[in-house]
């Protein structure tokens, strides 16, 4: 067992919920920076060599362990560049959009209705694994499987004390647009993965993305380790096993049904 109050770095963090949660990803601590001459405090491991999408830094951070920067000049993907607060929504980008929902008018207002940042506030962006995070997260964000999110959320909920959770469901957008709301509302989010996310961002169709404010994602680990103390394991059946399901045997008698008539 792990005592919450022994939880006082982002590292201690990462070490939990990788362990307690079985992620098969890194967390990704992911910060907007409104100052360059802030930004280069802190050094990153890896530059692209390419334009990428936003998805592509978090997926080289959570699966490749790197600390990466970027701006404006680093991205390829055009919903990211609205959403991050580097370039305006256009007509032309909500075309894009039309495929999805089959009414150029309303492809306009999807557009124009996603979470941004304020145009040009943004300066660099920086991904890091939590235990690595040079610098304060903004937000940390899961790839997860749907059992992992739930025992995040509630370890959330469980934290502060706040009931029920409510998410943004955005057309495309899913990570960048996912992490600018829960920035702006300082509040979790989660989101399915979109098509550029699922392509670009190689999150597998089983997967969600989740978002938690960085200055509280400390907060959540503790929970989690308070939770696993007082309740014998991490997981929701709270047999004291690491996963749920070992005691469930293939044909359990439980689960089962008569003829209606």
């Amino acid at each position: 067992m792990v005592d919450p109050k022994s939880i006082t770095t982002y590292a201690d963090a990462q070490e939990l919920f990788e362990r307690l949660l079985k992620l098969d990803y890194h967390p990704v601590a992911i910060k907007f920076f409104k100052s360059a001459e802030e930004a280069a405090k802190y050094p990153a491991e890896k530059r692209a060599a390419a334009k990428l999408t936003f998805c592509q830094f978090t997926a080289a951070t959570r699966m490749a362990n790197y600390v990466l920067k970027g701006t404006n000049d680093n991205i390829l993907c055009e919903n990211c560049l609205t959403s991050f607060g580097y370039t305006a929504p256009s007509d032309e980008e909500a075309k894009g959009h039309f495929k999805y929902v089959a009414d150029m008018e309303l492809a306009k207002q999807v557009l124009a209705t996603k979470p941004r940042l304020p145009l040009g506030e943004l300066k660099v962006f920086m991904t890091a694994p939590l235990a690595k995070t040079p610098v304060d997260p903004d937000v940390v964000m899961f790839v997860c499987n749907p059992l992992q999110a739930y025992h995040i959320l509630n370890d959330f909920i469980g934290a502060f004390k706040v009931h029920p959770l409510q998410f943004n469901h955005t057309v495309n957008s899913a990570v960048c647009g996912g992490a600018v709301w829960s920035y702006l509302n300082h509040k979790p989010n989660m989101s399915t993965m979109c098509s550029g996310s699922y392509t670009s961002g190689k999150t597998e169709k089983g997967e969600v993305n989740v978002f938690i404010p960085g200055d509280q994602i400390l907060d959540v680990a503790r929970q989690l380790a308070y939770r696993t103390e007082v309740s014998d394991g991490a997981s929701f059946p709270y047999t004291g096993t690491e996963w749920p399901g070992l005691d469930v045997c293939k044909k359990c008698p439980m689960v089962r049904f008569k003829d209606a008539q």
